[in-house]
């Protein structure tokens, strides 16, 4: 049965009507004047319509803990430490992981967020993973789930048996993705090895937490863009953070870009984190934390970007909304709206290997209705007014209303 959404204005300004069936654009009929709605049809009422947004890399288990996890210090290791002591005091329990896991992934979809890859930690004796497998459960229909099992360190040698048995636990429990922070543990060229002979093992794929600091003498992307390259790993690589190819010479970026791009790795800045964590204390010329952009994308690498955390020790605001996102990688990285809205649509849905839905015929009909003038404006204003279609479907529909005091009073 063919669904018609009238009234749908693209970004090029065209009013248009999206016919939909088997969960797919069909055709697109363009409008003179806005048009009458039929008995199977939804007026989208002249609002801008546009792909529908994803997640690439959120911390669903850590969401909305702001409040009873606090980090004084503010930076990666005052966080850091701050969830290792809140688990060790039972404060993170299962069922209230569940629920915030739930939560984050309901204010995701209310925004326009279909899609969502969420990293966990596993570790022997947590429930984590366990939780947020609940709260996916809670949300099926609204929102699609990838999980990552995110390792802890030292992951190698001695000290790191139990957490190389908390990932094979994590994998027979169930995920999507290998993770890991391999510039973090004491052998960093060891642990991408490791990562990538589990996967492959396993037939999933990698996305590692990569370079997430100021010293660029650290640059462990581009030894997992020549281990990728070298055995030939033929399954989705992600690189997220990769902080400090931002702080290598025009030179250096260019030949780690291009060594990337060979290897097929999908690479992920993450704004708002890395804006709140990284360069505390340096007060001239402060870096802004974001990894080389330009340098990957002129190279031909894929490059989406996600918000990472959200209202946690490791960044304490976040509205769980991509346009806030898109927002920062407009003013801190320089790109046009429309780039910026490309990044945390259909580019992250390529870096998370999910079907097109980007508008066109025979595509996805993953979108949403935003009430807004343009993409930049979406942008700039966020506007809560939006209606969200997952596959066709309506799942959330919001309407922002301001009412103002008469003139005089």
């Amino acid at each position: 049965m063919t669904k018609i959404f009238h009234n749908a204005r693209l970004e090029n300004g065209k009013l248009v009507d999206l016919h939909v069936s088997d969960n797919h654009i069909d055709y697109i009929t363009e409008l003179d004047k806005f048009s009458s709605i039929s008995n199977d049809g939804i007026d989208l009422c002249g609002w801008l319509v546009l792909p529908g947004m994803a997640e690439p890399h959120a911390h669903l288990d850590k969401a909305l803990t702001a409040e009873s996890v606090p980090n004084p210090a503010g930076d990666l290791s005052g966080a850091i430490e701050a969830w290792i002591s809140a688990t060790a005091r039972g404060e993170i329990t299962y069922e209230d992981t569940v629920r915030r896991a739930a939560e984050a992934m309901r204010l995701l979809a209310s925004k326009g967020v279909t899609a969502v890859r969420t990293h966990v930690n596993v570790i022997l004796g947590s429930r984590a993973l366990e939780a947020v497998h609940e709260a996916k459960r809670l949300v099926q229909g609204l929102i699609d789930v990838q999980i990552v099992a995110l390792t802890i360190n030292p992951m190698t040698g001695e000290e790191g048996k139990d957490h190389r048995l908390a990932l094979e636990k994590a994998i027979e429990t169930g995920v999507d993705l290998v993770g890991g922070c391999p510039h973090l543990d004491p052998d960093p060229s060891t642990l991408i090895k490791d990562a990538l002979d589990i996967a492959e093992d396993a037939g999933l794929g990698v996305d590692l937490h990569v370079d997430e600091m100021l010293d660029e003498s650290v640059l462990t992307l581009h030894d997992l863009a020549k281990q990728v390259m070298d055995r030939g790993f033929d399954k989705p690589v992600t690189a997220s953070h990769c902080v400090t190819l931002g702080m290598q010479s025009l030179k250096k970026q260019k030949e780690v870009a291009a060594d990337v791009a060979k290897a097929n790795i999908a690479v992920l800045p993450l704004p708002q984190t890395n804006l709140f964590l990284q360069a505390r204390g340096i007060a001239t010329a402060t870096p802004r934390a974001l990894t080389a952009i330009k340098a990957l994308k002129e190279a031909g690498v894929l490059v989406a970007a996600g918000a990472d955390n959200v209202q946690d020790p490791f960044n304490l605001v976040g509205r769980s909304d991509p346009l806030e996102t898109a927002s920062l990688l407009v003013l801190a990285a320089h790109e046009t709206p429309e780039i910026a809205y490309k990044m945390v649509s259909t580019d992250a849905r390529k870096a998370m290997n999910l079907e097109i839905a980007d508008l066109s015929p025979g595509s996805l009909a993953d979108f949403i209705a935003i009430d807004a003038p343009s993409v930049r404006g979406a942008i700039a204003d966020a506007p809560m007014s939006r209606k969200v279609f997952k596959s066709g479907v309506l799942i959330s529909s919001s309407m922002q209303t301001t009412e103002m005091s008469p003139e005089g009073l």
